[in-house]
C-alpha cells in the first residue's frame, strides 16, 4: 500500500491547484468507513472543476477510491452532518501532501472542537432529531409500526449524537459503543427499543415519551446558534434571510420546522408583516428573539 500512496503522492505533487492529499486505509475487510474499497484518497483542490467527484481505480491489484473535493465542500461535510465518515477520515488519515498546513490546521480544529463547530453540529443533529421523532409519532398514529420503529431508532441515534457533542466529543460511526460509556441512560433506551421483551408498540411508545421530554429539555441549548443569529439585529428575519446566513447556508437543517417548534414553545416571536409583493392579503411571517 505504501507503493500506491507514493505513486499518487508523486502524481498530485505536480498539480498546482492541489491543497492537500490524505490517504485512509481500510482497517478491516468490508468495513464501511471507505465504502468497502482498499484505500481512499481524499483530494482537496482549489480547482473549480470538481466534477470528477468520486473515481474508482485499480492499481497493483488494490481498489482505490479517489474523492475530489473543494475546501468549501469539505468544511460543509464537517459541519453539515451528511457525511458521517468525514471526521474519521480526517483524524485517522495519513496526510501525504498538505500545502499551507490546511489539513493539519483542520485536524487541530477538530481535536479542539470549538464552541462554533459544536453549535453548528448540535443544531444540525437536533433538526434531524425533531424530524425523525415527529415522523415516528405520525407513523405510530397511522399504525405503520415498522416505519415508526425505524424512525424512532434514527431519532434516538441523533439524540445520542447530541449528548456526545454536549460532552465535547465527536460522534463516531460506532456511536452506541461510545454511549455505553458516556451516557448509560440513553444507551438503556436503545436496549429497551431493540432487545426488550415488550411488544414493539410498547417499546416505540416508551422511547417516544422519552424523546418528548428531550425535545423540551434540549431545544433551547441545541438552538443557541439560531437564537444568536435572530438576536443579532432588531429587525425580524425572513426564512430566506436565515437560510442565506453564512453560518446556516451550508447546514443540512429543517429550518421551517425548527422555527415553528420554537414559536410554539415560546422561545421566539412570529411577526406578520406587509409583503414586498402586491398581494396585500398574504402577510409575510418573520421571526425574532423575544424580549427578556
Amino acid at each position: 500500500m505504501d507503493t500506491i500512496k507514493g505513486h499518487f503522492k508523486l502524481t498530485y505533487q505536480q498539480d498546482n491547484q492541489l491543497i492537500s492529499l490524505v490517504a485512509i486505509d481500510n482497517p478491516f475487510p468490508y468495513n464501511p468507513l471507505i465504502d468497502g474499497l482498499d484505500l481512499l484518497l481524499l483530494v482537496v483542490t482549489e480547482q473549480n472543476d470538481t466534477l470528477k467527484g468520486i473515481e474508482h481505480v485499480r492499481i497493483n491489484g488494490e481498489r482505490v477510491q479517489i474523492r475530489t473535493v473543494s475546501p468549501a465542500a469539505l468544511e460543509h461535510w464537517v459541519t453539515g452532518g451528511e457525511n458521517r465518515s468525514i471526521i474519521q477520515w480526517l483524524v485517522r488519515g495519513e496526510i501525504l501532501l498538505d500545502r499551507g498546513n490546511y489539513l493539519m490546521n483542520m485536524r487541530d480544529l477538530l481535536f479542539a472542537f470549538p464552541s462554533s463547530i459544536r453549535e453548528q453540529k448540535q443544531l444540525s443533529e437536533f433538526s434531524s432529531f425533531i424530524r425523525t421523532y415527529l415522523q415516528a409519532k405520525q407513523d405510530l398514529q397511522d399504525n405503520n409500526l415498522l416505519d415508526a420503529y425505524g424512525h424512532i431508532l434514527t431519532a434516538l441515534n441523533h439524540w445520542a449524537h447530541i449528548a456526545l457533542i454536549e460532552a465535547g466529543l465527536h460522534p463516531e460511526l460506532t456511536v452506541w459503543r461510545q454511549m455505553r460509556r458516556f451516557n448509560p441512560g440513553i444507551y438503556k433506551l436503545y436496549e429497551e427499543l431493540t432487545i426488550s421483551p415488550e411488544s414493539l408498540t410498547k417499546r416505540v411508545q416508551l422511547v417516544l415519551l422519552a424523546c418528548e421530554f428531550s425535545v423540551m429539555s434540549k431545544m433551547k441549548s441545541c438552538c443557541e446558534l439560531l437564537f444568536s443569529i435572530l438576536g443579532s439585529r432588531e429587525e425580524p428575519w425572513s426564512v430566506l434571510e436565515l437560510q442565506q446566513h453564512p453560518l446556516l447556508v451550508d447546514m443540512n437543517i429543517d429550518l421551517s420546522l425548527l422555527l415553528q417548534k420554537l414559536v410554539k414553545r415560546g422561545y421566539i416571536g412570529e411577526v406578520a408583516m406587509m409583503p414586498s409583493s402586491d398581494d396585500i392579503e398574504a402577510l409575510e411571517l418573520r421571526y425574532r428573539c423575544k424580549s427578556e
